[in-house]
This record gives structure tokens, C-alpha cells and sequence, in this order.
């Protein structure tokens, strides 16, 4: 199993932008990307994953308080409280992009050579208006698929990947064979690095670029399996600037060229126990982003359920 880069050169890396296009494939008004390969069918299917009825959510806490997994604090402003007022009421704000909340990115977070998902300009996201296109908003129906955790940690026999470390295409499919499963079309895969579990033993918190996580060159392979969601618990964007003309290729060739959304910073570490327990790596997700008209991504509560 490879831990370290794949020695992709940057002429490589860049055909994936082209041999990896989702850009026509469901019609040219599309923004929903990935997310067409859940059917109706897909969805039936998931819904008898669940016999327990146990719900596990797989988001960190949003806080106001400053602390090691809150790099970037949610602004929390009461407007009134029970200091003598009759009810209480309060403004959020907060920049949920980033390595410390659970986000999901819209096709519209990423662009490359002044194109986004679909063939979109870049400037229909504008400072005046956001996004006028591939926003969030598109997925206001909600996701509930099967959702599958590989624990590449644990198939690797460590409480954590190390700083920097790079998940192969071996890694994803070790993690599998441990499980006993097979990521699917259709499916939201949650990849565990152990990151967060790190960070809440530790209280080290790694730049965003040294973070553990998935190498670009593993994009083919999610391409061919054809998820709809890819999510982890560290932001998917370690060795960000390894390259000279493309920073972020992970990001720039998932969203931009296939138009496959990302889940960061997600919480899998009471999955990864619940799935333990029940030996059970499959299940039922739930993911439903706020709608938030113009915006690139939306901070969420995925919810697994067994």
C-alpha cells in the first residue's frame, strides 16, 4: 500500500481534467453532477440498509468558543437573551470553507482556467450576486443514499495517518477488502484518516496542506466507481501546492471536471466504532444542506443510519 506521493507528473495530472469530464454528460443545463448517479432505485435500495434504527451524525460540533478544532470560530451574536429580556435570539455567522467545519462544496467552489462544472464561466460567481450557478441550492431535495466508511487507518493499522500522508488507489481498496464491501455507484464514501481524532487527543492542528488524505491520483478511481459524494474527516486538500500551475488539484479536477461534491471535515469517528461494533461498513446517509440560494457549499449534519 502506498502512504506516500504517487509521483504523478503535473502533464498527468492535468489530463484528468479531460479524461475524467462529467462536462455534457447529463445534458448541458446540469448542475447536479455526481449526485445523478442516485436513482430512485439507489435511494430504495439504501432505505433497507436500516434495521436498528440507530442514527449516528457525522458532523463536529459549530462553536463560538476557541479551541483546537475550531480554527475558524462561528461569530455567535445575541440579539436577546434571558439577562432580562422575554425570549432569546441570536446571529450566526461563520466561513464554513476551510479545515474546521463540516461543509459540503458545491460545484461552484472550484474553477480552472475561468470554467467551472458543466462549462459554466467562472463569473457567474460574482462578489455582487455569489453564485449564480452550481450553487448549493440545486440539492434542496436532500441526499439519502448507501454511505460507506473505509477506515484506511485501520487497514493500516495505525490510530492515525501520519502529516502529509497520501491515500492510494491500494489504500481505498485494502480498506474495502477489510470491510467486506464494494463502493458502488450511487454511494457517498467517507474516507477515515484519523485526523480528527488526532487533533482531539493531541491538540495539534495541521495546516491544511499537511493534513492527511486522498491523492489526486486516486480521482480516476472514484471517477470509475461513480460516487456521488466523497467526503473525509480532514479538508481533501493535502499537498495542495505540489504542483506549479494547479494548486488544489484534487478539489480543482472532483468539482470542476466531474462535478462531484465534497464532503470536509466530517466527525467519522463514532461511525467508525458503531461500524466496528456491528461489523457493519454500509449504511443509510442522509445529507441535507441548507438552501442557501448563490452560495458555494453548505455547513451540514450528515447522518448516518443503521
Amino acid at each position: 500500500m502506498s502512504s506516500t506521493k504517487d509521483n504523478l507528473s503535473e502533464k498527468e495530472v492535468l489530463s484528468y481534467l479531460d479524461s475524467l469530464s462529467n462536462w455534457g454528460r447529463w445534458g448541458k443545463e446540469d448542475e447536479l453532477g455526481t449526485v445523478n448517479f442516485i436513482n430512485p432505485e439507489k435511494v430504495k435500495k439504501s432505505l433497507s440498509l436500516v434495521k436498528d434504527g440507530v442514527s449516528v451524525s457525522c458532523s463536529r460540533q459549530i462553536s463560538s468558543s476557541i479551541r483546537p478544532d475550531m480554527k475558524t470560530q462561528a461569530i455567535r451574536y445575541m440579539v436577546d437573551s434571558g439577562e432580562g429580556g422575554r425570549k432569546a435570539l441570536e446571529f450566526i455567522g461563520m466561513v464554513f470553507h476551510g479545515n474546521s467545519i463540516t461543509h459540503i462544496d458545491s460545484p461552484a467552489h472550484y474553477f480552472w482556467k475561468g470554467k467551472m462544472y458543466n462549462n459554466r464561466p467562472a463569473d457567474l460567481v460574482s462578489s455582487r450576486e455569489g453564485a449564480q450557478a452550481n450553487d448549493v441550492e440545486v440539492l434542496r431535495n436532500g441526499i439519502a443514499t448507501r454511505g460507506v466508511l473505509l477506515d484506511v487507518a485501520a487497514a493500516k493499522n495505525k490510530k492515525w495517518l501520519d502529516a502529509g500522508e497520501e491515500i492510494a488507489v491500494s489504500d481505498l481498496e485494502a480498506a474495502e477488502k477489510l470491510a467486506g464491501i464494494k463502493v458502488q455507484s450511487g454511494d457517498v464514501l467517507l474516507v477515515r484518516t484519523g485526523n480528527y481524532q488526532r487533533l482531539l487527543e493531541t491538540k495539534e492542528v495541521l495546516e491544511i496542506s499537511k493534513e492527511p488524505g486522498l491523492s489526486v491520483a486516486v480521482t480516476p478511481w472514484l471517477h470509475k466507481r461513480e460516487i456521488s459524494v466523497v467526503g473525509s474527516d480532514t479538508a481533501n486538500s493535502n499537498n495542495s501546492n505540489q504542483y506549479q500551475n494547479i494548486s488544489n488539484p484534487f478539489h480543482v479536477i472532483s468539482l470542476v471536471s466531474m462535478g462531484l461534491w465534497i464532503l470536509d471535515n466530517a466527525n467519522l469517528e463514532e461511525l467508525a466504532k458503531v461500524c466496528e461494533e456491528k461489523k457493519q461498513w454500509e449504511f443509510l446517509i442522509t445529507i441535507n444542506p441548507l438552501r442557501l440560494k448563490n452560495v458555494t457549499g453548505s455547513p451540514g449534519n450528515p447522518v448516518a443510519i443503521f
